[in-house]
C-alpha cells in the first residue's frame, strides 16, 4: 500500500467532499468494493462534479480507492493476508507506544487516559464510541512523545479504513475493549514498559481476531448468495 504525500491536494470544495467520503468509508457508510460515481455523489452531497472529482483522485492517492478500468472508482478491499499484515504492523506500532508511553507519559496525560476510557464505557456501542476509542488511542500515541512513531502510525491509520466499520458497534467487543484498556492503564501508570507492550499487543490482537472472524461471516454470506 503506497500513500502519496506529494499528490496534488484538492481545492477548498473539493477537500469538503473528501472529509466527507474518509468520515463514511471510516463510519461504515461505504463499505470496501462500493462504487463511487460521481454523478450520484455530486447529487447526494449537493455538488459540482469537479469536487467530487478531485475528492475521489485524493482518496486514490491516498491508496482508499482504487480505478477500475470500464467500471470506474471503487473502495479498496483489502485481502485476507492484507487484514493480518495490517494488524501485525498496528501491534508492533501500537504495542511500541505503550511501552514508551509507560516512561514518557505524564500523570496529567495518564488522567486524561483514564476519563476517556470510562466515557468509552459509558458511551456504550455507536459512532460516538468508536470516536472516543480513537481519541484514546491517539492520546496514549501522544504521550509516546516520539514524533517518527507517530508519523508512522498516522500512515497506518489511513490504512485501518479498509477494514470498515468499527468494531465497537457489538456489545461484545465494546465491553471487552474497555476492560483490555484498563489492564493496559494498570501497566502505565506502573510505569511497566513490558506489561503495558504486552496488554496493547493482548488489545489489538483481541480487534484482530473479532475481525478475523467478521470477514469470515461476511465471506460465508456472499458464497451462500452467489
Amino acid at each position: 500500500m503506497i500513500y502519496q504525500d506529494d499528490a496534488k491536494q484538492p481545492g477548498p470544495q473539493g477537500n469538503t467532499v473528501y472529509q466527507r467520503l474518509l468520515d463514511e468509508i471510516r463510519e461504515g457508510a461505504l463499505l470496501p468494493s462500493d462504487r463511487l460515481r460521481e454523478i450520484d455523489l455530486s447529487e447526494r452531497l449537493g455538488v459540482s462534479r469537479t469536487p467530487v472529482r478531485e475528492a475521489i483522485r485524493q482518496l486514490e492517492a491516498d491508496g482508499l480507492v482504487t480505478h477500475v478500468p470500464r467500471q470506474g472508482a471503487s473502495v479498496r478491499s483489502l485481502s485476507y493476508a492484507e487484514v493480518m499484515e495490517l494488524y501485525e504492523m498496528r501491534a508492533v506500532l501500537e504495542g511500541t507506544a505503550a511501552r514508551l508511553a509507560a516512561r514518557a507519559a505524564s500523570d496529567v496525560e495518564l488522567d486524561e487516559l483514564e476519563v476517556l476510557n470510562d466515557r468509552l464505557a459509558k458511551a456504550g456501542t455507536g459512532p460516538e464510541a468508536a470516536r472516543i476509542n480513537r481519541v484514546f488511542h491517539a492520546t496514549l500515541l501522544d504521550a509516546a512523545k516520539n514524533r517518527f512513531l507517530t508519523k508512522s502510525m498516522l500512515s497506518l491509520q489511513k490504512a485501518l479504513l479498509f477494514l470498515g466499520p468499527s468494531q465497537l458497534l457489538d456489545n461484545e467487543r465494546a465491553d471487552a475493549a474497555v476492560a483490555e484498556h484498563r489492564c493496559i492503564m494498570t501497566a502505565l501508570k506502573s510505569r511497566d514498559s513490558a506489561a503495558a507492550e504486552m496488554e496493547m499487543r493482548a488489545h489489538i490482537e483481541a480487534a484482530q481476531r473479532m475481525r478475523i472472524r467478521a470477514l469470515q461471516k461476511r465471506d460465508r454470506t456472499t458464497d451462500q448468495g452467489q
